[in-house]
């Protein structure tokens, strides 16, 4: 009897089911902010050739009187004087003899010189989704990248003291164990599909 009450205490003092719930519950809630802005960031950036998740580009058509200068300088100048732009040029490109494109920090306008036909582009980032991007692939370097890391440790204890929340047939040993299974499944054929039948 001295040894089965032992044993018993010990356990009282050491219940790891509720430790491990404790730790799943608080580091839930201390990535669940990031873990939607990765989660919507991800959407976003799987689609990229489908839209631009960083940016909106808006474009208009303008006309100027034709220009008349043929030297590079000289023409870039009557354009800038034309379009009547008060922002700095950035960078200016000929990619034939009858265009000619400004770049200025948000916009940019691409000529055509015989015509003066002005394709305006104006470039806008999407607040919030822009920066949730800008997190998600590491942009600002430096600190945040150990703020990533610590984030990815975080949702690997998540993810594996999510296992042992539940006991009895919701539990590892039970449901939980084919819902895991099927959730290994899903990436682990899908990649031997993709490398071997695809």
């Amino acid at each position: 009897m001295g040894g089965d009450e032992a044993t018993q205490q010990v356990r009282r003092r050491f219940n790891w089911r509720r430790w491990n719930n404790i730790l799943h519950r608080d580091a839930g809630y201390l990535v669940a902010a990031l873990t939607i802005a990765y989660g919507i960031s991800g959407i976003a950036v799987n689609h990229v050739q489908d839209w631009n998740p960083n940016y909106r580009i808006t474009k208009e058509i303008l006309t100027i009187d034709p220009i008349s200068s043929t030297a590079r300088d000289a023409m870039i100048a009557e354009a800038l004087r034309k379009i009547s732009d008060a922002d700095s040029l950035m960078s200016s490109f000929r990619p034939d003899a009858e265009t000619l494109q400004l770049f200025f920090d948000k916009k940019m306008y691409t000529i055509d010189v015989p015509t003066g036909n002005v394709l305006m582009e104006v470039t806008r980032p999407r607040r919030v989704l822009y920066e949730m991007n800008q997190l998600h692939l590491n942009a600002p370097k430096r600190y945040w990248t150990y703020i990533a890391d610590l984030f990815s440790l975080a949702l690997i204890v998540v993810a594996i003291t999510g296992l042992f929340v539940l006991k009895g047939k919701n539990g590892i040993t039970g449901r939980g164990a084919w819902l895991t299974f099927i959730g290994l499944a899903v990436p682990v054929l899908y990649w031997v599909y993709h490398v071997y039948g695809g």
